[in-house]
């Protein structure tokens, strides 16, 4: 194990949660590299369930006051404490520019957080790191602010192309450092920042400990016999930039005679809206709604299922998918894929080599595609073996997590030295 540099917050919006399982693996990992990590929630689970790997986890949790009017005192006291703190004029003044710019709820309960964290924050912890650019970016700022630590910051998806502009520009000027998992996302931050070297590319990559090669099994079904349905699966919470609207359309517009059933597992605001959206196209009995499942449940279904699909596509509010990691999870298990032409997916699957890219929003584009590979497993194994072999030579997370630990002030470890696969990260 190495040695860290410090011990380090990191600054989540919410733990545990089922749909960040690649953040749960990232501190799982850091922490066997030698990492010392304490996790600060923003918010308390909703899940009722948790994956194994957050069990795994030793680091103590803090959630913070969810809403400031419900622990007035915890925050009065945040409060009496941080104002004593050296930084504290500092941090008010850029909070009130903030909300200034951005007067909401939102950026009065992130000060508040903050006041409470900067009070609460163990004396040893050397470092502060949120996983998303937008509110446990702010917090982290503001504490750092009024502590004098630094802080730095993994930037993702949503939080990239929903945070205005001009609060990325400061935010990065301010971090130590960023990252980001797509080149999408690096290049959009890096144009932002004052140092573009500053902002680094990591893909997330997956952890193939926990996603071993599929034991043998697929055949050679083609949809030709109405008793053995090909089994189309998708992964991925029920919300808008998912696109599952536009896969339910598609689904509609397959030959009638064309055997498939499609599993969905995932949460979602939008899952009885999708239902009902499925019943009045006709093709609600072919599909499972399994809800949320834990990770060794989704890793059964990818094993088997024939196809995987995801729709993908840009919200009305200009949220987007960056590289959903459900892709690298579905073509580790050589299951081959059907995917939207859009952000960082692309960067993972070739369309024609290692699966099929179609516009995002043209469901008779992704109808097409499903059809033609539900009526030809040769090329559903060509691309299931070429996205395979593309995730376990370029995807493997311990590149991604050699780079954060020297990041974090780790030493090289035996475990931890340069690998042939390091295109999986580009100067993280």
């Amino acid at each position: 194990m190495g040695r860290s540099a410090g011990r380090v917050a990191f600054i989540l919006k919410g733990y545990p949660r089922l749909s960040e399982t690649f953040i749960a693996q990232e501190i799982h990992a850091l922490e066997r590299r030698g990492l010392d990590i304490a996790i600060v929630s923003l918010r308390h689970p909703t899940d009722k369930t948790m994956h194994p790997v957050h069990r795994e986890i030793a680091a103590p949790l803090l959630y913070l006051p969810e809403y400031l009017g419900r622990e007035p005192v915890r925050v009065w006291r945040g409060w009496r404490a941080a104002r004593r703190l050296p930084g504290y004029a500092d941090a008010r003044r850029t909070w009130w520019r903030d909300l200034f710019r951005d007067p909401t709820p939102n950026r009065i309960r992130r000060f508040g957080q903050a006041l409470v964290l900067a009070a609460e924050l163990p004396a040893d912890i050397g470092r502060l790191h949120a996983h998303f650019l937008h509110t446990p970016a702010s917090v982290a700022r503001y504490t750092a602010l009024m502590t004098g630590r630094g802080w730095s910051v993994s930037a993702h998806a949503k939080d990239i192309w929903t945070t205005p502009d001009w609060e990325k520009r400061e935010k990065l000027a301010a971090a130590d450092w960023a990252v980001t998992c797509t080149a999408d996302g690096r290049a959009h931050l890096a144009a932002l920042a004052a140092d573009p070297g500053a902002v680094a590319l990591c893909y997330h990559g997956i952890d193939l400990g926990r996603f071993p090669p599929a034991p043998p099994g697929r055949d050679d079904n083609d949809g030709s016999d109405p008793a053995r349905p090909v089994v189309l699966l998708s992964v991925g919470r029920a919300v808008a930039k998912k696109g599952y609207d536009d896969l339910l359309a598609a689904l509609a517009l397959l030959p009638p005679e064309l055997p498939w059933r499609l599993v969905h597992i995932g949460g979602g605001a939008l899952t009885h809206r999708l239902q009902r959206t499925a019943a009045a196209l006709g093709v609600a009995g072919r599909i499972d709604w399994r809800g949320a499942r834990l990770q060794p449940e989704v890793l059964a279904a990818y094993r088997e299922a024939d196809l995987f699909v995801l729709a993908a596509r840009i919200a009305a509010d200009g949220d987007r998918d960056g590289l959903p990691n459900v892709l690298v999870e579905a073509q580790s298990q050589r299951l081959a894929c059907v995917a939207t032409r859009l952000s960082a997916i692309p960067e993972l699957i070739a369309d024609g080599d290692s699966g099929r890219l179609v516009a995002p929003g043209d469901p008779a584009a992704l109808a097409a595609a499903i059809a033609r590979l539900i009526r030809d497993p040769g090329m559903r194994a060509r691309f299931a073996a070429a996205g395979e072999a593309r995730v376990r030579a370029q995807f493997d997370s311990d590149a991604a997590i050699d780079a954060l630990a020297a990041r974090f002030g780790l030493a090289p470890t035996a475990a931890a030295q340069p690998r042939p696969r390091r295109a999986l990260v580009d100067a993280c």
